[in-house]
């Protein structure tokens, strides 16, 4: 009957029932359906041991051509060592005349016509979204919820959405872009599908929750590209697995083989740390801040830089937008810049830092001279006139055209010539969707997400292996094993709800708007994809005084991205920055690097607790983190046990924004009171009777990754203690008995008895320090 099913032999509950796929194509104005009929068909059984995967099992089944000469092929492969399936489906067009592919539908799964996921009725059914691009809502909802859709229209829809993604706006009905779970909060099963990459399609999930049996629906967009006689075209692979919502690392597995899937674990992309630096764009560069991008005010935040590297190592300095004379114009500077911007890329160099520079090659401002010189580089739409980019630099922008040569020629060559004239080591490309928005391509054989991967293939080659590429405002699954780093979520902002000139209520739900809290969600919510995909960059933190955000809102912002594990950014004017907000982005370096445990990933529109399981020379600790997102402030209770640690064990928790200290005993917890979009951060380690332990401090935010050699003997204590630049603050210490005197390399050392044997040392040092305490 044109089905397939799939089961799970060790439960009974997680299984796939009657299953159907559908191509839908064009021959001129008139439109056909394909693979919904599987007579007669061929089946054969194979082996694979070629695979990034391993070992595979498949099963292919090849149908006769349809009427209009369509063959199609499908595939379906079980990996021997890993719990997933994957399929896809390969197109012939064995006839005399082209055809126009819309969508080839992996997967449908409709009750109504017999059709099942899992063997049980749902009784709390939820998805998880994933948005198209960077700025796009990545999150779960549950079945009474709204889908976060736009309601700018043409301002916005053109970047945020991918046009081949529904946009629902009825309850329990959602879409997602390459990947989505779906799963019941009751019983804990979880279905993940999706697609291993975007190398050929975009693909598309939809499905409707507001019932105990959901319906689900995927497929890859074919874009109408023409499929001509003779020619064939494949999917990316389709993936599925069944996984526990409560799993440590529950969307590793998939994570883990798109990674396989684009060799990175054979690439340098995954070993380079994750960048520091300072931008100039929420200072200088954008319209709603007060500051002007000029070469003295990028001159005197890069003086500023280097003259803190002993408090504040920041590595890269970046140029954002505003230099240039218009978008588009990437050869050609703003009046403010006589000289262009390779002098300030050679001052950087000279002073030991990465200079970075800001690019958005496939993009175009309507008055550019490009526009004007080259109309012909320009994607057109329906009635042969720019396609619309979105509401951008008080105008609707347009984009590129990647098939035709020259137009791909010049993105190339505006990136060469930053990377190896400029000598910009660092370059955020930006917009990058622009590459593939709707419209009529000089090519119509290419899907838009071919066009995007070719050129985002052509401008890494065009940087050199060397020249660290950050994706943002890009649609993911086209860029992995392309970009070093990808913002996950969009532009952080001044305010923590979106505000555009004072309008905030209007634009609350505008989830891809540039806001201090829907970056921080995308930050949480992608966590995963960090050292898997790319490293995640979760945009700047903005520490100054002058932002509407309280100080309450800002050391959120800095948990979340230092429990997060991405890159960090500064964009402030650094010489008139205050030295405690200073301190507040000293605390996060070195970075900790490592992506968090997310515990209710799939139970909270926004998860509010994050777990990091940290170890070093002075022993295990957990560092656990609870945000108060909400508008009033909160009375909380921690409870260990919601943290998945054992509520029976006794616990030591140290606080890092307040610096309280806490006994946790055997069925007592913490309990205290969070301003609104406050966080509470622990270190949280197990007690230890009669031994010294390290405690925590305020040198690190991690309150324990500082320690890099930790040796007690009957007599005394030494503890070596690591920080970039200069360090000053406080450790603390549960010890048996006083100390007797301290040392810090050398010099007496201040120490003060707190209470219950915890003795607090006052330190100041230079990178590197040894502590000895005599007992």
């Amino acid at each position: 009957n044109a089905a397939w099913n799939l089961t799970d032999r060790q439960n009974e509950y997680l299984c796939l029932k009657n299953v159907k796929l559908q191509v839908r194509y064009r021959r001129g104005s008139s439109r056909f359906r394909a693979a919904n009929s599987w007579q007669p068909v061929k089946i054969e059984s194979r082996a694979d041991d070629s695979s990034p995967h391993g070992a595979l099992r498949t099963l292919r089944v090849d149908l006769k051509p349809d009427p209009n000469g369509l063959r199609c092929t499908i595939d379906f492969t079980l990996p021997e060592g890993y719990p997933f399936l994957l399929w896809k489906i390969s197109l012939e067009n064995l006839g005399a005349q082209p055809l126009d592919i819309e969508r080839l539908e992996m997967l449908r799964v409709e009750p109504r016509s017999g059709g099942a996921i899992f063997n049980t009725p749902l009784r709390n059914p939820a998805f998880f979204s994933n948005g198209w691009q960077s700025w796009s809502y990545a999150g779960v909802y549950g079945a009474t919820d709204r889908f976060h859709c736009t309601r700018l229209g043409p301002l916005r829809a053109p970047s945020d959405v991918n046009p081949g993604t529904p946009r629902p706006w009825r309850a329990g009905h959602f879409a997602s872009d390459m990947f989505a779970v779906l799963g019941d909060r009751i019983s804990r099963l979880t279905l993940v599908t999706g697609f291993l990459s975007q190398q050929q399609h975009f693909g598309s999930l939809e499905t409707r929750i507001n019932g105990s049996h959901p319906t689900l629906r995927m497929w890859a967009n074919g874009d109408r590209a023409r499929l001509d006689p003779g020619a064939q075209i494949e999917t990316d692979w389709a993936y599925l697995q069944f996984i526990p919502i409560d799993h440590p690392d529950p969307l590793g597995v998939y994570l883990d083989a798109v990674s396989r899937q684009h060799s990175l674990y054979h690439s340098s992309i995954l070993s380079n740390n994750p960048p520091v630096g300072w931008c100039s764009w929420y200072q200088f560069s954008s319209e709603q801040y007060t500051g002007t991008i000029t070469p003295a005010n990028l001159e005197n935040n890069l003086l500023a830089m280097h003259q803190l590297q002993s408090r504040l190592p920041l590595d890269i300095f970046q140029i954002d937008d505003g230099y240039q004379a218009q978008v588009g114009d990437w050869a050609e500077f703003s009046p403010d810049f006589p000289d262009g911007i390779a002098p300030l890329a050679d001052k950087s160099l000279s002073l030991g830092l990465t200079p970075g520079l800001w690019l958005a090659p496939f993009i175009v401002h309507p008055k550019s001279k490009l526009a004007t010189r080259h109309p012909e580089w320009l994607l057109r739409g329906k009635f042969g006139r720019p396609v619309n980019a979105g509401f951008l630099w008080n105008t609707f922008a347009t984009a590129l055209d990647l098939t035709h040569p020259e137009a791909l020629a010049y993105a190339v060559e505006t990136v060469r010539r930053a990377a190896h004239d400029w000598n910009f080591q660092y370059l955020k490309l930006d917009f990058l969707y622009a590459a593939a928005l709707p419209g009529r391509y000089r090519d119509p054989t290419r899907t838009r997400a071919q066009v995007l991967r070719s050129g985002l293939e052509a401008l890494r080659q065009a940087a050199g292996e060397a020249t660290f590429l950050l994706g943002c405002g890009c649609p993911l699954g086209s860029a992995i094993g392309l970009v070093d780093a990808m913002r996950i979520g969009p532009d952080t902002h001044r305010t923590w709800y979106p505000n555009y000139r004072g309008i905030e209520t209007l634009l609350r739900r505008e989830a891809s708007f540039p806001s201090a809290y829907y970056a921080c969600h995308n930050a949480i919510t992608r966590s995963a994809m960090h050292r898997r995909w790319w490293i995640n960059d979760p945009d700047c933190l903005l520490l100054r005084e002058t932002t509407s955000l309280s100080e309450a809102e800002v050391q959120t912002v800095a948990t979340v991205i230092a429990m997060c594990g991405g890159s960090l950014f500064v964009s402030d004017d650094l010489p008139n920055l205050p030295s405690e907000r200073l301190r507040v982005a000293q605390a996060l370096l070195p970075l900790i690097g490592r992506a968090p445990q997310v515990l209710e990933w799939f139970d909270l529109e926004t998860p509010s607790r994050l777990r990091l399981d940290l170890e070093n020379a002075s022993g295990a600790w957990h560092l656990l983190a609870f945000i108060n997102w909400d508008d009033q402030p909160q009375e909380i209770t921690v409870n260990l046990r919601e943290f998945g640690l054992d509520p029976q064990q006794s616990f030591f928790a140290r606080e890092f924004w307040s610096q309280k200290s806490h006994r946790m005993q055997r069925g007592k917890l913490l309990r205290d009171r969070l301003p609104p979009h406050g966080s509470l951060l622990l270190a949280v380690r197990p007690l230890i009777q009669n031994q010294p332990q390290y405690l925590g401090s305020d040198l690190h935010i991690s309150q324990g990754l500082e320690v890099s050699g930790w040796k007690v003997t009957p007599r005394r204590v030494e503890i070596k203690l690591e920080r970039p630049g200069d360090a000053e603050g406080h450790i603390f210490l549960s010890l048996p008995s006083p100390p007797k005197k301290a040392l810090l390399s050398g010099e007496e050392c201040r120490w003060q008895f707190n209470r219950e044997g915890v003795y607090q040392f006052s330190l100041k040092f230079h990178q590197k320090a040894l502590l000895r305490i005599h007992r």
